[in-house]
């Protein structure tokens, strides 16, 4: 990808009191010290697998898009 869409954080007891404690994507809990994903994008918390499903699926995307051409 060519822009930076996810910032990579540890999950803080600030983070899980203030904001959430559930992947926003599959509602799985977060636990203090997880790495969560931040989605720039879409303003949300994503666990890992549920960043790397989105990443395949905008990737898969992009190659329809490129493979189409303009018309």
């Amino acid at each position: 990808m060519s822009r930076v869409d996810f910032i990579v954080q540890e999950a803080t007891e600030d983070i899980i009191d203030r904001v959430t404690n559930v992947c926003l994507e599959c509602y799985s809990d977060i636990k203090v010290g997880d790495t969560i994903h931040y989605d720039m994008l879409n303003y949300r918390y994503l666990c890992k697998s549920c960043q790397e499903r989105l990443i395949e699926k905008k990737e898969s995307i992009e190659d329809e898009e490129i493979s189409e051409g303009l018309f």
